[in-house]
């Protein structure tokens, strides 16, 4: 590759370059500024304070030694020299139409981190993705430094809403700040994949995936012992893992710029490996991002946990407290919130019914029912149940109402259990001396349970696949949808038990018709029907084979057609790519379950009505009457399923989410409740009223609601000042420049007519690319090979990287699509920038020929927080007469005025080089006047804004010295403290730093009438 800083690099020697009077890094290192570092020139690309060895810059080389070496510097121990933007040597551009000038720039401004008075978004543009407004609010509120000191924020809209995509926003956003250079992503274990594609696909965002692959690869690529996300700057790992020897240790010593913690309501228990792991993280980022559709489970102090976990001074009590304060640290939508009912419009198909489907029970499975009713939850409730343990007759109803091979599994876990009680008070009964009577009467009981499961085992067994009447109403319903060989449909069907899912798929593929093979596996006989049934539950389905299932589930040349799962499907996982049928075999008790499992594919990016059927199992036996209404009450589906299901649809249409009907946010804990509920008599609709009017009413106000109206109903955009009319032809010119005569020769480059581009990527390139999980990059050849090299295929056409998208999905192999998409934080485009800023040399400024009445000097200046981020960014063009220069923004418009563009008509030497080097010290001056000038205000802006936020950490420190929370008077200090340091570290603070990019010379008459 030419080209690459062939400005003079030998004849201008790192001892006579100038430096700075400031070569210690008060404020840390601008990205995009060159510093002297051991004799060599380095481009700096991040610096954060590290404590006692001063700051970390990372850098990448620039001088012909170092030439694109990344390394990691210290400022303590090694002397990091800025060069003095006084003393740049100007020099002239002979590129063509001053190319290397422009992407001089260009690359400039877009390595220059945008500031912290920039509150608007960047980037939203340029992903592959729709713009839905509300899936880009949350990062406009997470990074509004008027609501938020930190970018924290709890991402709580319900199931569907696309929350991958709203973090995906806000993590690119945090990137193009500076702020997300060290990101770690922790989700459940088999969303790892799903999670990881979404942020590559549709933002150009890499994560290494540290699951039990990943680990693999560590203990290949980095010495044994070390720490893993010292080699690994952003990664995707899951709780479980997380906690394991592999990586808990290393977590103490690594800090990040972004955390994101989804399903966060796994994380609020105190004393729990989970909440430690989440209060520790939360101690180790900058930005912290939670997500769950269910964000607390009822109580008032788990959702303070998640809201102290982002600002530990937010909450003083957290049994009791106003919900109103805290709505700049958390946002919740749901499907009927006004903003996202009327941006969702034609991109997320109107839900169907949820349908029930009445089945009539059979003989045998009349017999079941009679003997629960009888001797387990008798018609009489003040007639005794044979089982003393009150919730057992319930767990006996359930099981059956799933199936009877659910119904004698249950029963034979009771059998065992009893049959321990009994032994156990035998070995006791010899040494016993007192109280015979009571040990006799727990005996009669146990013995009498005993026997009643003996009779209900039995009637149980009588019960045949062909006198299952759900089994025959689930076929039915599979060939009314078209289920069946040579068809392409597809569906989910939910169970709660595993021994139902195992049946069915063993009996359901023969029934409609699918062709038996050689089963590879005799503990999963479905496999034998060539991969058209797929099974995933917790208890026995690896976390890497149900990653494996929802992969090949999404894929429409896989051969899958149904989908047996249970509730280990119903958190996070994307179903809706290929599929919009689902059944619900039996119902759960939940309608947080109920809601969960429609979520699958009912969500974002459904294309097609998503058609809801659940089977009910009915029975014609009396049993009670309800009380209030006089009508009778049936001991089957109906007694709860049905009545839940409706109920849930009624919440989804009305109140936008299950949560604010009975005011329980946790599956287990509202099907307990209900369980309760009925024991003691109640219906459902009483189980739910009472629920509601608990305890946490207010929480229920708080996450039912169906969202606020926003402050401004257009979402922020940061204005940027750009000299490519878009990132491709950038990129286009960027290539023509650092691969001369032409990228074609020197990367093998070829376009083709729909837009792709394929290239072989060099060696530096690689390595950027080695955070992509090795699957995809030796399933897309992209790494090299000992036969032959590797090969990259991007495109900058949005169309075009959405229909490979939806190829990938429609394929048998993978759901990566073979294309990649280039967005502005894409490693491509970093790699290519890079390139680009040490093309121009050491210290030095490009002079162009410009549509300008006097020699114009294009000075950026920064100025920095005490964490080394910048507060202000100002563009700056100074001219004017040398006594009278003049200080104006550069934005797209006054460049466009300028004339900087692709048709300048380029001037190979300066008219005036001498004269224009002798004015650079004077217009550094009067850049630095206006930027001092510029701090001073920002200074009283900034207070303003952070003193309400200071005033309220104090007030919370002084009210919790005395709270019962257990905090204690040193532990509200030390949070008090570290509060107002972060508040002081965000003003700005030390001096400015300035830096000459280019000179623009006026054009003389013959060039300007060619310009024109």
């Amino acid at each position: 590759m030419s080209g690459q800083g062939d400005a003079g690099w030998d004849a201008w020697e790192p001892e006579h370059a100038p430096v700075s009077r400031r070569t210690t890094g008060a404020t840390g290192y601008a990205p995009g500024s060159q510093v002297l570092i051991r004799d060599e020139l380095w481009l700096v690309r991040n610096s954060q304070d590290a404590g006692e060895d001063g700051w970390m810059v990372e850098v990448t080389g620039v001088s012909s030694f170092v030439r694109g070496t990344e390394a990691v510097f210290y400022s303590r121990l090694d002397a990091i020299q800025v060069l003095d933007p006084r003393e740049t040597r100007l020099v002239p551009d002979d590129s063509p139409h001053h190319r290397r000038g422009r992407l001089f720039l260009e690359a400039v401004m877009r390595r220059t981190y945008l500031p912290q008075t920039e509150h608007g978004l960047a980037l939203v543009d340029g992903f592959l993705m729709d713009q839905q407004v509300h899936q880009l609010r949350p990062a406009e509120l997470a990074l509004s430094l008027e609501k938020n000191p930190q970018p924290r924020i709890l991402i709580a809209d319900v199931v569907g809403l696309g929350k991958t995509l709203e973090i995906g926003v806000l993590l690119a956003e945090l990137i193009r700040r500076g702020r997300g250079e060290r990101i770690l992503v922790v989700t459940p274990q088999h969303v790892l994949e799903q999670f990881q594609r979404e942020l590559w696909t549709r933002f150009a965002i890499p994560l290494v995936r540290l699951d039990s692959t990943g680990i693999q690869r560590i203990q290949q690529d980095i010495p044994a012992g070390r720490n893993p996300f010292a080699y690994f700057k952003r990664a995707i790992i899951s709780v479980d893992t997380l906690k394991s020897d592999v990586y808990a240790h290393h977590l103490e010593h690594t800090n990040w710029d972004a955390v994101v913690i989804d399903e966060s309501h796994n994380l609020v228990n105190r004393g729990t490996k989970n909440n430690e792991l989440a209060r520790l993280l939360a101690r180790k980022t900058d930005a912290l991002v939670l997500a769950s559709a269910t964000p607390h489970n009822g109580r008032a102090e788990s959702f303070a946990e998640l809201i102290r976990m982002l600002d530990e001074a937010a909450i003083t009590n957290p049994s009791k407290y106003e919900v109103e304060e805290l709505e700049h640290l958390y946002i919740r939508r749901t499907k009927t919130s006004a903003e996202v009912r009327d941006s969702l419009k034609g991109a997320w198909a109107d839900r169907g019914p949820s349908q029930p489907v009445h089945v009539p029970a059979g003989e045998k499975e009349l017999a079941v029912f009679r003997e629960l009713a009888t001797c387990w939850i008798p018609a009489d409730p003040g007639q005794p149940s044979v089982s003393r343990h009150q919730l057992v007759p319930y767990q006996l109803l359930k099981s059956f109402l799933s199936s009877h091979k659910a119904l004698l599994e249950t029963v034979r876990t009771r059998l065992a259990t009893l049959e321990g009680q009994l032994a156990a008070e035998s070995a006791k009964s010899g040494r016993r001396t007192a109280g015979p009577v009571d040990a006799a009467a727990r005996e009669a009981a146990r013995q009498a349970e005993r026997a009643a499961l003996l009779d209900l085992r039995k009637a149980a067994e009588q019960i045949q696949d062909e006198d299952s009447a759900k089994l025959a109403a689930l076929l039915d319903e599979l060939r009314a949808m078209g289920v069946g060989p040579g068809s392409e449909t597809r569906v989910v069907v939910f169970s709660e038990r595993i021994p139902t899912l195992k049946w069915l798929a063993e009996a359901v593929p023969a029934a409609l018709g699918f062709q038996r093979g050689a089963g590879p596996d005799e503990n999963k006989p479905w496999l034998a029907f060539g991969g058209v049934v797929q099974v995933m539950h917790g208890e026995a389905t690896g976390d890497e084979e149900q990653q494996a299932i929802v992969e090949k589930f999404g894929l429409r040349d896989d051969p899958v057609r149904i989908l047996f799962t249970g509730d280990v499907a119903s958190e996070g996982v994307n179903l809706h790519q290929q599929c919009h049928r689902l059944i619900h075999f039996d119902l759960p008790w939940s309608l947080i379950r109920i809601e969960q499992r429609n979520g699958r594919i009912d969500r974002y990016g459904q294309r097609h009505q998503p058609v809801f059927r659940a089977l009910i199992l009915t029975s014609d036996l009396p049993w009670r009457t309800d009380e209030a209404t006089g009508q009778p009450r049936t001991l089957d589906d109906r007694l709860v399923g049905e009545r839940l299901l409706r109920r849930e649809e009624e919440a989804h249409k009305i109140e936008g989410s299950v949560e604010a009907v009975t005011g329980l946010h946790r599956a287990k804990e509202e099907e307990n409740r209900l369980t309760q509920d009925l024991i003691a008599g109640r219906t459902v609709e009483e189980s739910i009223k009472q629920s509601r009017q608990g305890g946490a009413a207010f929480l229920s106000g708080l996450l039912g609601q169906v969202g606020a109206v926003p402050e401004h109903p257009e979402v922020r955009r940061a204005r940027v000042p750009r000299l490519f009319p878009s990132t491709a032809d950038y990129f286009d010119e960027a290539l023509r420049q650092i691969c001369r005569p032409n990228p074609e020769d020197q990367l093998a480059l070829r376009r083709d007519d729909d837009g792709t581009i394929a290239f072989e990527p060099p060696r530096d390139l690689l390595y950027r690319l080695k955070a992509l999980p090795k699957s995809y990059l030796d399933e897309q050849r992209i790494m090299p090979r000992k036969t032959e090299p590797g090969r990259i295929r991007i495109t900058f056409s949005k169309d075009l990287a959405d229909r490979r998208l939806r190829a990938a999905r429609e394929s048998s192999t993978s759901q990566w699509p073979n294309v990649s998409y280039v967005t502005d934080v894409h490693p491509v485009l970093d790699w290519l920038t890079d390139k680009v800023l040490v093309e121009v040399g050491r210290h030095q400024a490009p002079v162009l020929a410009a549509a300008v009445d006097s020699p114009t000097f294009l000075v950026q200046g920064i100025c920095s927080n005490a964490l080394g981020r910048p507060t202000i960014v100002e563009w700056m063009a100074v001219h004017g007469a040398p006594d009278a220069l003049q200080v104006t923004p550069v934005t797209p418009e006054a460049l466009e005025g300028f004339g900087v563009g692709p048709t300048m008509p380029g001037r190979a030497v300066p008219r005036d080089l001498d004269g224009l080097t002798e004015s650079v010290p004077a217009a550094i001056d009067r850049a630095e006047r206006h930027l001092r000038d510029l701090k001073e205000a920002y200074s009283e802006e900034i207070e303003a804004i952070l003193a309400p936020y200071r005033k309220r950490v104090v007030r919370w420190q002084q009210e919790a010295m005395f709270s019962s929370d257990g905090t204690g008077r040193s532990g509200v200090n030390l949070s008090a403290g570290r509060r107002l340091r972060l508040i002081k570290s965000l003003q700005t603070t030390g001096e400015p730093m300035l830096r000459l990019l280019a000179v623009l010379e006026p054009l003389d008459a013959a060039e300007g009438s060619t310009h024109r």
